[in-house]
C-alpha cells in the first residue's frame, strides 16, 4: 500500500516504531535486562492506546530482529516467554478496543506453541478495524527482500515483468501500509534493517527517550514533528 502523497496530507496515519533502549533502561537502574523488556511491553500497551486516541490507523513495531537470535540464550528465551505472556494478557484487551494484530517476519524458528498462539490471535482479531498493529518478530528487511526475489523467480516472471509492484506483492505482508513516519527511540539514528522497502519515503524522527519510558506525550511529539514537515517525494 502506498502513502497519501497529497500536499495537504499532514497527519501520519501509518507509523512504525523501532523500540530501542530496553537493556540500557534496565542497566541504568541496576536491573536484569529482562526487566527492561518487561517494561518495554508495558510501553507498547500504552503506545497502542495512545495511537488509538491520536488517530493513527496502522502501527508497526520492531519487536525482535533476525539478528537478535545472537543474543544470550537466556535473554532470547525470556523475550519468547514475554511475547507469549503479552499475547495472553495484553493483546486481548487491545482487541476489545478494536485493534487487529498481525505478525510480520519468519515463523519457522519460533516454538510451535507460540506460533499457534500468534495465528490464533490473528484469526480472532481479523474483523477489527480501528487500528492495525503489526508486530515485526524474527523480522529482517534484507531477508524479506531476498524472499520476495525468490518468489519472483519461483513464479516464473520474465525479467521485463519484474516491477516494484510485482516485488511488493511478494513481501511478507503486502497489505502493510508504507509508513508515513518512522520513530526510533533511545537516541540511535539508524533503521537497523527495519522496513527498508516500505520506508523509502517515510519521515524519520529520533528521540532520546528509552523505549520503556516512551508514552503518549512522546508519540504526540513525533506526530507533531511529522506534521510540521513538507513531504515532496522527490518533487519540488
Amino acid at each position: 500500500m502506498t502513502p497519501d502523497r497529497s500536499p495537504e496530507a499532514g497527519t501520519a496515519r501509518s507509523v512504525a516504531i523501532i523500540m530501542d533502549g530496553n537493556a540500557r533502561w534496565a542497566a541504568a537502574r541496576g536491573l536484569p535486562v529482562g526487566e527492561g523488556h518487561r517494561e518495554g511491553a508495558r510501553a507498547l500497551r500504552r503506545t497502542v492506546e495512545a495511537a488509538l486516541e491520536l488517530g493513527v490507523r496502522s502501527l508497526a513495531v520492531y519487536a525482535f530482529s533476525t539478528e537478535n537470535w545472537a543474543r544470550p540464550p537466556d535473554e532470547v528465551e525470556f523475550i519468547l516467554a514475554l511475547l507469549d505472556e503479552t499475547i495472553e494478557r495484553e493483546l486481548p484487551d487491545l482487541s476489545r478496543q478494536g485493534v487487529r494484530t498481525r505478525f510480520v517476519g519468519r515463523r519457522d524458528r519460533i516454538p510451535a506453541r507460540l506460533r499457534r498462539k500468534m495465528e490464533e490471535l490473528e484469526r480472532e482479531t481479523a474483523g477489527n478495524d480501528r487500528l492495525l498493529l503489526w508486530i515485526a518478530f524474527d523480522y529482517g528487511s534484507r531477508a524479506e527482500l531476498v524472499e520476495a526475489a525468490r518468489r519472483l523467480v519461483a513464479d516464473g516472471l520474465r525479467p521485463e515483468d519484474v516491477s516494484e509492484e510485482a516485488l511488493a506483492e511478494r513481501l511478507y505482508a503486502p497489505e502493510l501500509p508504507e509508513p508515513d513516519l518512522v520513530v526510533r527511540t533511545s537516541g540511535e539514528q539508524r533503521l537497523s534493517n527495519f522496513l527498508l522497502w516500505q520506508s523509502a519515503y517515510a519521515e524519520l524522527v529520533f528521540t532520546e527517550t528509552l523505549w520503556p519510558d516512551f508514552g503518549p506525550d512522546d508519540l504526540r511529539a513525533a506526530l507533531e514533528e511529522y506534521a510540521s514537515r513538507a513531504r515532496r517525494f522527490g518533487a519540488r
